[in-house]
C-alpha cells in the first residue's frame, strides 16, 4: 500500500548549494539521500512531496556542510501481508513470474500462478496451464495477493504473492470467463 509519511531528519545541505534557496536545496539533498531508499520501517521510499519545518543548521567541524533538522513528508510503498495489488508481469522463468507493483518486483512461484499442471514455454517465455488454457505472458496485467515479505537482505528485499485464489490471476482470465458464461445463457 502507498503511504504518505511525515518523517522528521538531518539533512545535510553541502557548501555548493549554499548560493541556491535553502528549501530546494534541502529538497534536492533529501531526493539524493531517499533515491531507491528500502527500509521496513519506511518501506520503499518513492519521493519526498513536501518540507514541512526547517530547524536551525549546525555546522560540523572539518565538514563544511551545514545539517538542517527537518520534517517533511514522503510516499513510500509498504507491502503487506494478505494486501490485494495489482501489475504487470515484467518478467517469467521456469520458476514463476515476477509481477511490477510499482517500486519493485514481486515474485509468484509457479505453483502459486494457478491451479492447474503449469507448463513452461522457454523460447517465449509463457506459464500455461494444461486444463484451464490460461496463459501467463509478459506485460499480462494481472491481481494477486502478498503471502510473503522479506527485509532480510536490505538490498534486495523479497515480496511473495500469490494468484491461486478466487479473484486473483491475469485479468484476461476474468474476461474470457465472462464472456463464456455470457454465451451460455442465449
Amino acid at each position: 500500500m502507498f503511504y504518505e509519511l511525515q518523517v522528521k531528519s538531518h539533512v545535510r545541505v553541502p557548501p555548493t548549494a549554499f548560493q541556491d534557496d535553502l528549501k530546494q536545496s534541502i529538497k534536492t539533498s533529501l531526493n539524493e539521500q531517499y533515491d531507491g531508499y528500502i527500509s521496513q520501517e519506511l518501506g520503499f521510499v518513492v519521493t519526498i512531496t513536501e518540507i514541512m519545518d526547517i530547524g536551525e543548521g549546525l555546522v560540523v567541524p572539518g565538514d563544511g556542510a551545514i545539517y538542517y533538522d527537518t520534517q517533511f513528508k514522503l510516499v513510500s510503498f509498504i507491502p503487506e501481508l494478505q494486501e490485494v495489488i495489482q501489475g504487470k508481469i515484467s518478467d517469467i522463468t521456469n520458476f514463476g513470474a515476477f509481477l511490477n507493483i510499482g517500486p519493485v518486483d514481486g515474485m509468484i512461484h509457479v505453483s502459486q500462478t494457478m491451479d492447474d499442471y503449469i507448463s513452461f514455454n522457454a523460447k517465449d517465455k509463457v506459464l500455461s496451464g494444461k486444463e484451464s488454457k490460461h496463459t501467463l505472458k509478459i506485460n499480462d496485467k494481472c491481481r494477486a495477493r502478498v503471502i510473503a515479505v522479506s527485509y532480510k537482505d536490505i538490498s534486495n528485499p523479497k515480496i511473495g504473492l500469490t494468484m491461486r485464489q478466487q479473484g486473483m490471476g491475469n485479468l484476461q482470465w476474468f474476461t474470457t470467463e465472462e464472456s463464456k458464461k455470457g454465451g451460455k445463457k442465449k
